[in-house]
């Protein structure tokens, strides 16, 4: 189990880069961008930032080019904003978890579907 300052580092960090890629990066450009987790390493040198793009899918491929592109900037402005001994190098992830989560759900129901109910079980009904 982390820390609880680390806790707090990884909180802060998503917080403050959340702001900063508001702050930075046009929606028209790169669709809306979401920090949705941030990890740092124990020694504090280096975080890794899953981020959802959510737009068409040319706006994703410049959304997260532009945030690997960007990195030295972004991590500069994150240093003036929050004070800690180590900046992280940044590591910029796409997070598909949302995705994934959304197909294993669509699996679950498609497999719902093709399985008849038991004799003795009423079908669910939807209201």
């Amino acid at each position: 189990m982390p820390s609880v300052r680390l806790l707090r580092v990884r909180e802060l960090l998503k917080r403050e880069l959340g702001t900063i890629i508001r702050r930075e990066f046009p929606v028209s450009e790169t669709g809306v961008i979401t920090v949705n987790e941030v990890t740092v390493a124990k020694d504090y040198h280096t975080a890794t930032v899953f981020v959802g793009i959510i737009g068409t899918d040319s706006q994703q491929t410049r959304a997260l080019h532009a945030l690997r592109r960007d990195r030295v900037k972004i991590q500069s402005l994150l240093c003036n904003a929050v004070v800690l001994k180590y900046t992280p190098q940044l590591r910029f992830v796409l997070d598909d978890s949302i995705p994934r989560g959304n197909r294993i759900l669509d699996i679950i129901e498609e497999i719902e579907r093709t399985i008849p109910p038991a004799p003795d079980e009423e079908p669910p009904q939807d209201h």
